[in-house]
């Protein structure tokens, strides 16, 4: 695909029905994806072997879609398969030769994506190790994180800015006695682009600065939250356990090591665009060739982030479609049964934002029965807060 090509087909968006309807297929796939990943979520089991699981399916499933088009569609793997536990915050996907497993009890995040011809779904969601609801503090920030998504998906539609989502999410988990953790960026999504110029921070400080920016129509933004007991400002404690990767289009540099040299080339044939995991090269050539290629900043890291032992950590992520009639969220997962702590019950501003309709009210009364099927698919996201 030249690059005039891709400019083109960048300027593609919602109002083509074909664009909505590989996102939701990319969406379909990585959602059954996270279901066959949870299922594979037991004591004992070796955490690698559970992310290539997911890889492995997303791969499969959209390797059997597009076979027979006269042009070759791009498809697979937007984003790697993380397993982060307890106070590890994210970005976990450990190499073939790590031997760490689950335990019981422990709070697992799950992270990934697909793209069909490079339109991205992503998903992230937090599920307890254990029978039975989950309670006390951990209730309570898988509690926050999963209401701040629900207020986000309100606030996430056209007219509204991303400072609102900013300031409201960090209200629901100061509701649970957490916080939102910082650093933490969702994005716009573009055809081939996992991190769009339109940004909402998680949380907004003197540190970190983004630009204001209004939702519009059409637009695709993937809306990620995590969120913590602790202090919400986790700390990279060992860049060896950073294993994902994306190449960064924009750089150039004449790398010195031959190891390097192939590692990059490799990287450039089999993943020019979408982050990918260390665990697809040749481990012991990357160890060694990685690290030039970082220095240089042909690679951008992202790095395996940790808060405090012992704070319990929940993440959320969703990809979202800004439709003419209201807010798809076309990524989630249901929640174990929660008791949390804490409610929202004396928040009367969260309570309001809870309200707030996902789907704008149709005008002129229903035109086609499609449309009727389409609504009862998009409106599957149900506004209840998670306080019970």
């Amino acid at each position: 695909m030249s690059d005039d090509e891709r400019v083109e087909e960048k300027e593609l968006d919602l109002s083509s029905p074909e664009v909505v309807t590989k996102y939701k297929s990319a969406a379909e796939i990585v959602n059954k994806a996270l279901q066959l990943v949870l299922s594979e979520c037991k004591p004992k089991a070796k955490i690698v072997d559970i992310c290539e699981k997911g890889d492995s399916y997303i791969r499969e499933q959209t390797g059997n879609m597009y076979k027979n088009v006269k042009k070759k569609i791009e498809r697979g793997v937007a984003f790697p398969t993380c397993l982060s536990v307890n106070n590890t915050v994210c970005h976990f996907s450990p190499l073939a030769s790590d031997e760490t497993v689950l335990e019981d009890g422990d709070i697992l995040k799950i992270d990934m994506g697909c793209h069909i011809d490079g339109f991205i779904a992503v998903v992230g969601h937090t599920h307890m190790l254990q029978q039975g609801p989950v309670t006390g503090r951990a209730a309570d920030v898988i509690a926050a994180a999963n209401t701040a998504a629900e207020v986000a998906l309100r606030l996430v539609k056209p007219g509204k800015k991303n400072q609102d989502v900013t300031k409201a999410i960090q209200e629901v988990a100061a509701a649970y006695d957490c916080k939102i953790v910082e650093g933490v960026l969702s994005h716009q999504l573009k055809q081939f682009v996992i991190d769009g110029n339109k940004v909402v921070l998680s949380v907004s400080n003197p540190e970190t600065r983004v630009d204001d920016a209004e939702f519009e129509e059409n637009e695709v933004y993937a809306i990620d939250i995590v969120t913590s007991t602790g202090d919400g400002k986790p700390k990279l404690l060992d860049e060896k356990q950073t294993t994902i990767y994306k190449r960064a289009v924009d750089k150039s540099y004449h790398l010195k090591m031959k190891a390097s040299r192939f590692i990059y080339s490799d990287i450039c044939q089999n993943f020019p665009i979408m982050p990918f995991s260390a665990r697809a090269l040749e481990e012991k050539r990357a160890r060694l060739g990685l690290v030039e290629c970082v220095n240089h900043e042909l690679l951008q890291p992202y790095p395996v982030l940790h808060e405090k032992p012992g704070d319990f950590v929940a993440h959320v992520k969703f990809t979202v479609l800004l439709m003419p009639n209201g807010s798809d969220r076309i990524t989630s997962h249901g929640l174990q049964e929660l008791q949390p702590t804490k409610t929202v019950d004396d928040h009367p501003e969260i309570k309001a934002w809870l309200s707030l309709p996902v789907k704008s009210k149709k005008k002129g009364g229903g035109k086609k029965k499609k449309g009727k099927q389409v609504e009862k698919v998009e409106g599957e996201t149900k506004p209840e807060p998670m306080e019970t």
